[in-house]
């Protein structure tokens, strides 16, 4: 179950993911390198040239995500409130860039859309009182080679994800399945639907018992729908190309 387009996903468990591209950068988003099933430590990630958090809830925004900002030195696109918040921790470290959803950023040859997502945000963050940390969103890469690529985030499915079909065919869908805090595989095989991908990385399960949604029943949940999409039944570590 290949992709061939030049492009290598790795799960770092969770709804971590490093793609690299094409031409050769280092993209990551949400990464958690604390989650039980991470395949490796924050320490062992040499390289990230663009950094993408979808949200701030801390299994997606946390101490990982400013210790490897300050050492990796990466590009940041991320929603107004969070660059806010990243501005005085990080400095000078990372380039910072706020953005906003149906906002497009190119760096690194990449262009980088914020889309919509359905979830929340705050979270405490070392502190005693919640944090605002802006919308959740996800986020279509389009990379050097035109392939686009979408990580939808933590999300409920949502009718409008047909806009993001229309307006960016994204070919390939980052999608949680674990339920109870996201959508289940019965409510991603409507987003497949929804998007018209080709392929589905899901993420977002099996990280605790409570995520029990599995690969396996997203593939039962598409082929009830007729649809083909192929899915990449996964692990933590495994690296799709």
């Amino acid at each position: 179950m290949t992709i061939d387009r030049d492009t290598f996903f790795t799960w770092l468990g969770h709804a971590g993911v490093e793609i690299k591209t094409p031409g050769g950068q280092v993209v990551l988003v949400d990464p958690w390198f604390g989650n039980p099933k991470s395949p490796r430590t924050v320490d062992q990630q040499q390289r990230c040239d663009v950094l993408l958090v979808t949200h701030g809830h801390q299994d997606h925004f946390n101490g990982d995500t400013l210790e490897l900002a300050r050492r990796t030195h990466p590009t940041m696109p991320c929603i107004h409130e969070l660059s806010l918040f990243l501005q005085p921790e990080i400095g000078e470290a990372a380039e910072i860039v706020g953005m906003n959803v149906g906002g497009t950023v190119e760096t690194h040859g990449l262009r980088i859309t914020m889309v919509p997502a359905v979830h929340s945000s705050g979270d405490l963050f070392g502190g005693d009182a919640i944090k605002s940390f802006g919308e959740p969103a996800g986020f279509v890469i389009e990379l050097e080679n035109g392939y686009r690529v979408y990580h939808s985030g933590d999300t409920a499915v949502f009718g409008d994800m047909k806009l993001i079909r229309e307006l960016y065919a994204p070919e390939l869908a980052m999608l949680p399945i674990g339920g109870h805090f996201t959508m289940d595989p019965r409510a991603a095989a409507i987003a497949v639907d929804l998007l018209g991908v080709h392929d589905v990385l899901p993420i977002h399960w099996g990280t605790f018992p409570l995520l029990a949604g599995t690969p396996g029943q997203l593939r039962q949940a598409l082929d009830a729908r007729n649809l083909t999409a192929t899915v990449h039944a996964w692990e933590p570590g495994d690296t799709i190309s």
